[in-house]
């Protein structure tokens, strides 16, 4: 099955970013409180939103404001987005079925400016699968790991000095099945490395199983890990993890049945073991609904996932033993929420809502982790990742 219609743009054209008025600005060095923060949003170009690309925003630590700067045009399809460690090189999916004539979608490079944050397109490359959604930079900075929807795979491309892409070292691919219509076949829709940069877990939506791979940073290869992976429930549809800050629990967010799963991780094999399992909607709902992010609070205190349908923000509270508590559903101004971000600090926490043509800024309560709204949303078309740059790069 296709994940959504997909519109193949033969050609990346020109690339450009209109900024209002600080590029001169001279930066100022990064604080335990910044004054402000830097967020890239990834969107979809295709369909009548009218999205034209990479869309670059501010935001005022101060107030909660959220202000567009500028966008990054002629990208086609950029619906994921991840920085290198260093915050020179920005690395977006291109979330395409066909590229360069074959079934694959792409991955794009940009050189970021330091002062403007300006994005210089460098090259791209196939992802050797189609509809890639989900990629990530591993920690030390020479490949990134992209997950194919379609294809049902992951591939791990070595990036070049410069910040240039090199064509895919590695691919594995999955086999299998689930019981619900969206599960005709495997659908990797996240590559997550662990803290250590040993292990990339693998949630694939298609066959309900998270993969766990040995990773080898020095020459990008993947090996099954021992065991090679968790099983969830059948038809959950596992989509995205986050990792605990301690670093030995691992909180997955199911698709297709709208729960959340606990496990405990053993970082030495790559291990994941299910403590519990919780609903993400209210009792009774009877609507249909997706889930679709997931995140823990900087502080490992509150988890949050969010629920397309219902179109909400559900919050739990988790305690030391990584046992999940509700706190709240939020859904003002929340429409489809299909990605969302806490700022480093914890003080924000920002909805992209992709059919709302918006993001939706909240603040943090730090000691019940509630959400309140701040202001208004601010209009982008069509958002579907918040990347937030942290103050260190």
């Amino acid at each position: 099955m296709k994940r959504r219609d997909f519109i193949y743009l033969s050609a990346l054209g020109t690339i450009g970013l209109s900024l209002a008025c600080r590029d001169e600005e001279t930066p100022v060095e990064p604080t335990s409180t910044p004054k402000e923060l830097w967020i890239y949003v990834g969107t979809y170009t295709s369909g009548d939103a009218g999205s034209e690309g990479i869309y670059l925003c501010r935001l005022d630590m101060a107030t909660g404001t959220l202000e567009r700067v500028g966008v990054t045009r002629g990208v086609p399809e950029p619906s994921f987005l991840a920085l290198d460690p260093k915050g020179r090189y920005l690395y977006a999916v291109n979330e395409l079925t066909i590229f360069d004539g074959k079934q694959s979608g792409a991955v794009s490079a940009f050189a970021v400016a330091p002062r403007s944050r300006e994005l210089t397109f460098i090259n791209w490359q196939p992802s050797r699968g189609g509809a890639p959604c989900y990629l990530e930079v591993d920690a030390t900075g020479a490949f990134v790991l992209v997950a194919n929807y379609v294809g049902g795979n992951v591939a791990v491309l070595p990036i070049q000095e410069g910040g240039g892409l090199g064509a895919a070292v590695e691919l594995k691919q999955h086999r299998g099945s689930g019981p619900k219509p969206q599960q005709d076949g495997p659908h990797a829709h996240q590559a997550r490395l662990d803290a250590a940069n040993r292990h990339v877990l693998v949630s694939d939506l298609g066959t309900d199983k998270i993969m766990t791979y040995r990773f080898d940073d020095k020459l990008g290869t993947l090996t099954p890990g021992e065991p090679s992976s968790v099983s969830s429930a059948p038809g959950a549809g596992p989509r995205h993890l986050d990792f605990h800050p301690n670093g030995r629990l691992a909180f997955s967010i199911n698709e297709l049945d709208s729960t959340l799963t606990v496990f405990s991780y053993d970082g030495t094999r790559g291990a994941l073991t299910a403590l519990q399992t919780v609903s993400t909607l209210p009792d009774g709902l009877t609507t249909p609904s997706y889930c679709a992010d997931i995140h823990v609070s900087p502080d490992g205190r509150f988890l949050y996932g969010s629920n397309r349908g219902h179109d909400s923000i559900a919050v739990f509270a988790i305690d030391p033993a990584g046992t999940l508590t509700f706190v709240e559903h939020v859904t003002t101004n929340i429409h489809w929420p299909r990605n969302f971000a806490i700022d480093p600090t914890g003080t924000y926490l920002l909805v992209a809502n992709q059919k709302g043509n918006s993001i939706t800024t909240f603040r943090r309560n730090a000691q019940t982790g509630r959400l309140t709204p701040v202001g208004q949303p601010l209009e982008i078309p069509a958002p579907t990742c918040l990347l937030v740059v942290p103050p260190s790069v």
